[in-house]
């Protein structure tokens, strides 16, 4: 049946997603390209004399809010276009066209000039554009490919023939493209690195352009004020509304952009508890961007029982968390409005949860914003890809004997579907890059490069390269199974067999457990259902969840348990396993019991104290 959420009514605005995409690198020139552009889906890869009809941006063609409904297949060519107009108010300055992310492969053309080539379907990228615009229409043509799991690129969950646990596939433009203005000199990227041991705050400025004239030098100044950008008494809280008179913490100039260190004399940590959020201000020349950041630090350390736990701000810190998939129904890939995505997140807190695993997908900027904002940590899954997955191998057979998966080693790429180099450098490449688009969001504590065997490959190689692009924060190289041991967890997924923890040379985790399902009538998506424990009431599912943990996850936190991640907040399509329905309209459990669930886990876990 069709199912839609509460969050896609666009009456009162359009176009949708509107709110400035990118909040960590902000400029006051802004122009949104959301909104109907014409489509055509093609089986050739010659331009279009016609179009088929008009498609929503940024929604996939596959999903209902497109208003197309219709399966990219991987021999056919889907092709956007639209009219802009050059935004400069002066000629001086310069044109960048930003796409949030395009699956798979983009071919960018201005007045049907090839600009631009970019293949990956998940990450951001930017485009000068300038010296294409003419005073007049300009004439904006993206040229789409994707060829979905038939290949080795990354895919997360999409599957053609999808089912089960694997979903539609989705493609094309699935978030935000604008424009924006910048000076001939400005700041391309800006890398923030706290260090709450000596509270100090590292910032790094890649600068693109070298024509700024000696006389602006003076300008380079970067300010730090208290933070506006954290949440009041509303969970809705959009970067754009920034208080105007801020309290000025510190000011700094400077003359070289590429390292700028300042020492703060007093530190407010980020904790989910206290999610306190830093703004800055920089100017370089003529360019001037607003972002934030917060002090918090992520690490291993020894509790009074010499068993290692996981640190928050240099205390132990048990994390409790859901796994997340962010899938919408009328929408998949994206979500519907600003206010779905603070809904997601504010379901999980309100529960009593602090942690959010995102699963083989990558999100828009803005729904890390509102986790760092509202006190989210977030583990970050890399999307996996690889070729066809041998079900057999890697999802039956270390279910039943997860044991003997961890004798086997992942240079056995056929087993593992990562024959393919191009597909190895490729994964490798995309890491690099992910790390670079999300490192500056203080609510990521975790990266998780493999799940489950799915495209795994060389993970103690690996595991040193993610550490040399990101050495602060922590690795959960093998999330499940096929544990090569390396990465700083031991990281567990437990849906059949017992539950038996014990203390390891690394910090325990269960990254995956539970699975339950609950169909709720006119709240499904299919009469297929997916799951592992299926229940009639929700006083029987909420019977099974705490039972669990009163029984298994509460008394192993004193074993040496760190973490958890119940599967999951959301059901999607057949998979009904979610504490809440597809359309995001009916929670499932008994919501008063869940959160005493999660205080006892809480409870238990102040118990632990750091070695001294």
């Amino acid at each position: 049946m069709s199912l839609k959420t509460d969050f896609s009514d666009f009456s009162s605005q359009m176009p949708p997603l509107t709110e400035y995409p990118r909040p960590l690198l902000k400029r006051t020139s802004y122009y949104n390209l959301n909104g109907y552009w014409h489509y055509a889906i093609t089986k050739t890869n010659k331009i279009p004399n016609s179009y088929d009809g008009n498609i929503l941006v940024p929604f996939s063609p596959e999903s209902e809010l497109s208003g197309v409904n219709r399966q990219l297949m991987p021999d056919e060519f889907l092709w956007y276009h639209r009219i802009i107009q050059d935004p400069r108010t002066n000629n001086s300055n310069r044109v960048l066209l930003q796409f949030g992310a395009v699956d798979q492969t983009a071919d960018i053309f201005i007045n049907n000039y090839h600009l631009f080539s970019h293949q990956g379907g998940y990450l951001p990228f930017s485009i000068d554009i300038t010296d294409q615009l003419t005073e007049e229409e300009n004439s904006l043509l993206v040229m789409v490919t994707d060829v979905s799991d038939s290949s080795y690129h990354a895919r997360g969950k999409q599957k053609l023939e999808c089912s089960g646990m694997f979903y539609t596939a989705q493609s094309g433009i699935w978030q935000t493209v604008f424009m924006e203005c910048v000076p001939s000199t400005y700041i391309q990227n800006l890398k923030i690195t706290p260090d709450i041991d000596t509270n100090s705050i590292t910032f790094e400025l890649t600068i693109a352009g070298n024509d700024m004239p000696s006389n602006m030098m003076h300008r380079n100044t970067l300010r730090i004020s208290k933070g506006s950008a954290n949440p009041i008494k509303s969970s809705v809280c959009q970067v754009d509304d920034r208080v105007t008179e801020q309290e000025v913490l510190f000011t700094k100039e400077f003359s070289h952009p590429s390292c700028v260190t300042i020492n703060l004399p007093k530190v407010h940590y980020w904790t989910p508890e206290d999610p306190y959020l830093y703004d800055v201000t920089i100017t370089y020349g003529n360019d001037v961007v607003e972002s934030y950041f917060a002090m918090r630090k992520i690490s291993i350390g020894m509790d009074q029982n010499q068993i290692l736990r996981l640190f928050l701000n240099n205390e132990p810190y048990f994390q409790n968390g859901l796994l997340d998939q962010g899938y919408w129904p009328e929408s998949l890939y994206t979500p519907p409005s600003d206010e779905a995505m603070i809904y997601d997140i504010t379901m999980a807190k309100d529960l009593g949860f602090n942690l959010l695993r995102k699963h083989a997908k990558l999100e828009p900027s803005r729904w890390y914003y509102h986790c760092d904002r509202l006190g989210v940590l977030v583990w970050q899954d890399f999307v996996n890809g690889g070729s066809s997955y041998r079900s057999w191998f890697v999802t039956i057979f270390p279910t039943v004997f997860p044991r003997l998966a961890t004798l086997i080693k992942d240079n056995t790429y056929r087993l593992f579907s990562r024959s393919d180099e191009l597909g190895k450098e490729e994964f490798l490449s995309d890491m690099k890059r992910t790390v670079e688009y999300l490192y500056n969001h203080p609510s990521i504590v975790v990266w998780v490069p493999f799940n489950e065997g799915w495209g795994q490959f060389d993970s103690i190689k690996v595991t040193e390269y993610l550490k040399g692009l990101d050495n602060t924060r922590l690795i959960d190289t093998a999330s499940g199974w096929f544990d090569q041991g390396c990465g700083d967890v031991r990281s567990l997924h437990i849906y059949f067999t017992p539950m038996r923890f014990r203390p390891s040379n690394r910090a325990l985790v269960l990254s995956e457990f539970g699975g339950y399902t609950l169909r709720i009538p006119s709240h499904t998506y299919s009469d297929s259902t997916y799951g592992y424990r299926h229940y009639k009431t929700s006083q029987a599912l909420t019977d099974a969840i705490v039972s669990v943990y009163e029984k298994k996850i509460i008394p192993g936190i004193e074993k040496g348990l760190c973490a958890v991640v119940y599967t999951q907040l959301s059901d999607i399509e057949e998979e009904i396993n979610g504490l809440i329905t597809y359309d995001r309209k009916v929670l499932k459990v008994e919501k008063e019991r869940i959160i005493k669930m999660n205080q006892l886990c809480k409870k238990m876990a102040s118990n632990i104290k750091k070695d001294d």
